[in-house]
């Protein structure tokens, strides 16, 4: 939970931490990705509500479609896909799935402290939380450039 200023406790919502596949042969993919979306306040400007498909003028408009919800389904269709057709799955899934990306990942750190194990055989990692190139066709961003982790103590 999250402390606001008056001292009153927030509950976040659940972090969905997913696996699909033991095989020892195969490599274990962690899939990261976020289904909320941008503060929704409609007096910001928005016209759609967050979560509701809405059609104007013929087109449909979802709000974090690409941001990150597009994607996170689209993973999500890809290892349903390999089931329905019964094919082996080429790797190990994992999924991490959040809905406080837009608000700083509130407590995800300490969860994913907490579940070091979960992580324990994981051998890549995709963050899949990108804008789509183009507002014609579907993207899945499978790289990214100028990322760089580090940590700095300053004495």
């Amino acid at each position: 939970s999250l402390q606001l200023p008056d001292g009153k406790d927030l509950p976040l919502p659940p972090v969905i931490l997913g696996e699909l596949g033991k095989d020892p042969q195969n490599p274990t993919v962690c899939f990261y990705g976020h289904v909320d979306v941008q503060p929704a306040k409609k007096e910001d400007g928005w016209k759609t509500d967050p979560y509701m498909l809405t059609e104007i003028n013929g087109n449909l408009y979802g709000r974090g479609a690409t941001d990150n919800k597009g994607p996170v389904l689209a993973w999500i269709n890809a290892v349903e896909t390999f089931r329905a057709l019964k094919l082996a799955m080429p790797v190990n899934f994992k999924f991490v799935i959040e809905g406080m990306e837009e608000a700083g990942s509130l407590g995800l750190e300490k969860l994913l402290e907490e579940k070091q194990c979960f992580f324990s055989d994981v051998d890549y990692i995709v963050i899949s939380d990108n804008l789509w190139l183009s507002n014609r066709k579907p993207a899945l961003t499978y790289g990214s450039r100028g990322n760089a982790c580090f940590c700095v103590e300053v004495k």
